[in-house]
């Protein structure tokens, strides 16, 4: 059963730095856009950033700008979030989704929940003193 797998969640303080990975399990992300959203209890999940399935298009949350930086390695089939100077208002359970499969060459980049087709269970990112 093909599955979206992350990881590369954990604790840090604030200002500190963590990588998360989105892979897929049975299958290649290589033809796919992504997504990465997160979600506090009691909130929607929100579009954290988001990127095209040739890496071209790339689109931020505001409250994310200058800090993260959303990546992708077609040749593993990896979707990476960099995530430096972190803030405590970070802390959430991070989720990625995938959009497709689209031709390499696709440009889209969509940050749109209703687009996903699938997502992973998740990765606690907590961002504490």
């Amino acid at each position: 059963q093909s599955q979206v797998v992350e990881s590369g969640g954990g604790f840090v303080q604030p200002g500190g730095s963590l990588r998360l990975s989105c892979v897929g399990s049975g299958f290649t992300l290589r033809n796919f856009a992504a997504s990465w959203f997160r979600q506090v209890p009691g909130k929607e999940r929100e579009a954290v950033s988001c990127i095209s399935a040739n890496g071209d298009n790339i689109k931020y949350a505001d409250s994310v700008k200058g800090r993260f930086t959303i990546s992708r390695n077609n040749a593993r089939g990896t979707i990476y979030l960099q995530m430096n100077s972190l803030k405590p208002e970070d802390t959430a359970l991070y989720f990625c989704g995938i959009d497709g499969p689209h031709y390499s060459t696709d440009t889209r980049a969509t940050c749109n929940y209703n687009s996903m087709n699938q997502w992973g269970k998740g990765t606690q990112v907590t961002v504490a003193s």
